[in-house]
């Protein structure tokens, strides 16, 4: 018994460094250019730009294949910090997009019937509810990316621009912090 014991060990000591001898050997390095654009994009995930969501867009921009100037959500400022950190120069918002002030869904309750179609389309999932059942959007994780206004058979969403005030007014600039003497 204190055989099997031991050679099921042994066993386990060889595959376990033959898996991470081969989990070192075969890393893959993430791009770090991509990180950085990802970084910048808006994360709404709407597919504007023609790509799935921001991370694609992100890759495609790393590899020469997409502009920086095809997203709608970061707008203006989204494409100058995009040609900042690629060191191109900006472009105005691509042909076709028009700039998008930051708002967030809304859905009528008196008109909702649960169809639960919103909640499918929803790629952030800020909307619930349940089948036959009043649907609400969790406002703090609505995008604003109005992928749910087109499967809603009643048309009971809507999309209310959020007004700038102090708690989410945004610099558009970089801030320069100095440092404090110690």
């Amino acid at each position: 018994m204190l055989t099997a014991i031991l050679v099921l060990a042994g066993i386990g000591l060889v595959l376990g460094a033959v898996l991470g001898w081969a989990a070192d050997y075969y890393k893959v390095e993430e791009d770090p250019v991509v990180e950085k654009i990802d970084a910048i994009l808006p994360q709404t995930q709407c597919g504007q730009c023609g790509y799935p969501g921001c991370r694609p867009y992100a890759e495609a921009i790393a590899k020469g294949e997409a502009d920086i100037n095809r997203c709608p959500p970061g707008g203006e400022d989204g494409i100058q910090r995009l040609a900042e950190l690629l060191g191109v120069e900006a472009k105005p918002l691509g042909e076709g997009l028009e700039p998008k002030l930051k708002s967030v869904a809304v859905i009528d309750e008196s008109t909702c019937i649960g169809c639960t179609l919103c909640i499918q389309a929803c790629p952030v999932d800020a909307i619930v509810g349940a089948s036959k059942q009043l649907h609400t959007i969790v406002a703090d994780q609505c995008t604003g990316c109005e992928l749910c206004l087109a499967p809603c058979p009643v048309d009971c969403i809507a999309m209310e621009v959020i007004p700038a005030r102090l708690d989410n007014w945004k610099w558009r600039y970089p801030v320069i912090r100095l440092k404090q003497a110690a």
